[in-house]
Formats: C-alpha cells, structure tokens, sequence
C-alpha cells in the first residue's frame, strides 16, 4: 500500500447544495430575512440622523439648507418606505424580545407577553413625550 496521508484515507463529507433561495418556502423564513434585510433602513435612517446633527452644529445656515435637501421628493418617498419598514423592524423586535431577554425576579421568570407588553409601553410613552414636545415648541 502506497504511503497515503491521513487526510487522503478519510471519506469525503456529505455538504447537501443550499440554493441561494432556500428561505423562499417558508413565511417563517420569509419574515426573518426581512427582518434582517430591515437594518439596512436602521442604518442609511442612523446615518441621515447623525447627518441633520452635524448640520445643526455648522449653524443655522447648514441646518436650513440640509433641511431644503430633505424635501425632494424622492427623499420625501425613501422616508415614507424607511418609516413602514421601521415599524416592521420595530414590532418585530419587541416580538422577539421575550426569546432575547429572559428576566427573573426570584425564582420566577417573568413572562414574554410582560416583556413584550412593557417594550411597547415604552415606545408609546417615548413617542408622547416626542410628539409633546414637538407639537409644543412651535
């Protein structure tokens, strides 16, 4: 027998081909990877964000003009989709959290409808006190 090195006397594996779309099948699948696809519209949002900060701290001259940028229309569309593909991401998320945060108090575990129901507490407060002060700074 000829000198075989160990790699050459093991059986090859079995890898089963994975087609690129293998999540098309379920809606199980379907949701998550939108959900996942959704961080790209968190982050060109945090972006735009950190944008409109940098422009109120250049004065109020770079705060007017890339406020004027924002209202082209085509800008005035991607914030309409962003915001309904970030309220998916939203509830999606505070779906999740009960899976993603496991919360005891004692030796009991808090259930996930409580987790859940406390994150959209918070979103509705956060959003009132948001909507309060904007509606009464003007």
């Amino acid at each position: 027998m000829e000198n075989l090195t160990i790699k050459e006397k093991r059986p090859k594996k079995y890898i089963r081909p994975m087609p690129i779309f293998w999540w098309v099948h379920r809606w199980v699948h379907i949701k998550f990877i939108a959900r996942e696809l959704t961080s790209v519209f968190v982050a060109a949002y945090a972006v735009i964000f950190l944008l409109y900060v940098r422009s109120i701290g250049r004065g109020p001259d770079a705060f007017a003009d890339f406020s004027e940028r924002l209202r082209v229309p085509a800008l005035i569309v991607f914030h309409a989709v962003a915001l309904l593909v970030l309220l998916f991401h939203s509830i999606t998320w505070f779906n999740l959290a009960p899976q993603a945060m496991v919360i005891k108090i004692g030796d009991r575990k808090v259930p996930g409808v409580v987790i859940a129901l406390l994150n959209y507490a918070g979103w509705v407060v956060i959003s009132a006190v948001l909507a309060w002060i904007m509606l009464h700074k003007q």
